[in-house]
């Protein structure tokens, strides 16, 4: 299924580059689309795990380069993946004092988990592997590929809005043929529906994977209330310390790494925290 959502979406790509290029630039402006979509879907597939890490400026963790923090983590994943009989991930540490973390990859034998300098000091052992344990969820779902194909589109959707935004600037209204001038409405069109359909995308396909992921993660621990207490700090130190992030890769995050209200709130990739919890423990 997921295979096919990331067709769709990878499809879904192509489109929409070729409407924006469209209006933007006409039959030559659809010619550019369809050629940075090829680029773009090809660069999804295989590299969307390294531009996403590389974004954070993550470190890959090994017992020489940061033994203290290996030791604490490497373990702990060692033991869950066996659990499961899979492969072990690739471990990586981002320098952020704002405690989170994510998993990314384009299959369980690709696969690489992240966290964050600042989840490591206000995190418990139990409330560590609940977090890890969640990752690994997304990897054994074969999450990981949808949603890093899905950063890569939205940011890719947000390049194109600003081209657009460059070319009605230096020629979409300078002339006076009525095709110049509905490219330039329909420039404009695209500058205000493309940060949105990104939006839309991430939501669409987030949601319901952070309780699938929850409900793996609590499983393979076999102690869900460490990813529920683990959430319920994560949430407070997010709202507190809000993360540099890209709204692009948002949705990637175990917990939504910046504050945001009013009508971001419609197009929020994660699903409240306090119903999270509430699954996890069996409340209603």
């Amino acid at each position: 299924m997921n295979t096919f959502k990331t067709a769709f979406l990878l499809t879904a790509l192509t489109l929409l580059f070729l409407l924006i290029g469209g209006a933007v630039g006409g039959q030559n402006g659809m010619f550019v689309a369809l050629a940075f979509a090829g680029v773009m879907n090809f660069v999804s597939y295989f590299w969307s795990d390294k531009i996403v890490l590389a974004m954070y400026r993550a470190q890959r963790l090994t017992p020489d380069a940061n033994p203290e923090i290996y030791r604490r983590v490497a373990p702990i994943v060692e033991r869950l993946v066996m659990r499961r009989n899979m492969p072990m991930p690739r471990l990586y540490l981002i320098p952020a004092d704002t405690p989170n973390a994510f998993a990314t990859g384009r299959s369980p034998k690709h696969a690489a988990v992240a966290v964050t300098a600042g989840i490591l000091q206000i995190l418990s052992d139990s409330e560590l592997e609940g977090v890890l344990g969640h990752e690994l969820g997304h990897v054994l779902n074969r999450d990981i590929l949808i949603s890093s194909v899905a950063a890569m589109i939205a940011g890719a959707i947000t390049v194109l809005a600003r081209m657009g935004e460059f070319a009605m600037i230096f020629g979409g209204y300078g002339r006076d043929r009525d095709d110049d001038r509905g490219g330039g409405l329909g420039g404009l069109l695209m500058l205000i529906v493309a940060p949105i359909a990104a939006l839309l995308i991430q939501a669409a396909i987030s949601r319901s994977r952070e309780y699938a992921a929850d409900a793996t993660g609590a499983d393979m621990t076999g102690n869900p209330y460490g990813l529920a207490t683990a959430l319920e700090k994560l949430e407070t130190w997010n709202k507190r310390l809000p993360m540099n992030a890209s709204p692009a890769t948002s949705h990637l995050f175990i917990v939504k790494p910046f504050s945001g209200g009013g009508i971001m709130e419609l197009f929020s990739t994660h699903p409240p925290i306090d119903k999270r919890i509430a699954r996890l423990l069996g409340r209603s």
